[in-house]
């Protein structure tokens, strides 16, 4: 059974996610060349081991600026928008599966 607040995310994220998703892929179409799932996916390591990187120097003590981790976060949701768009992924109708299948811990 699905908590009725996980169906609650699941009836309002899902159909969300799928117009940014298509927003995403027309801002993408109109403004920048064609390229490959394989580029973006390496994209998005990229941007997330970026992002990796500044959390771990923030936990070791560095001062990281919240902004340059908004900053980073951001490139993380571009990268993965342009991967799903880009490889035919609904990553609305994705997230909404797997939350389903998700079990609350407490």
């Amino acid at each position: 059974m699905i908590h009725p607040l996980c169906q609650s995310l699941i009836e309002t994220a899902s159909p969300r996610l799928q117009d940014i998703q298509h927003s995403f892929d027309a801002y993408q179409q109109a403004c920048f060349v064609e390229r490959s799932a394989e580029f973006f996916a390496l994209e998005l390591c990229g941007e997330a081991g970026e992002l990796a990187n500044l959390v771990k120097k923030r936990w070791k003590g560095s001062e990281i600026s919240q902004d340059r981790v908004a900053e980073e976060a951001a490139d993380v949701l571009i990268a993965l928008m342009n991967f799903c768009n880009a490889s035919k992924v609904d990553l609305g109708t994705a997230v909404a599966a797997k939350l389903a299948q998700i079990k609350p811990s407490k």
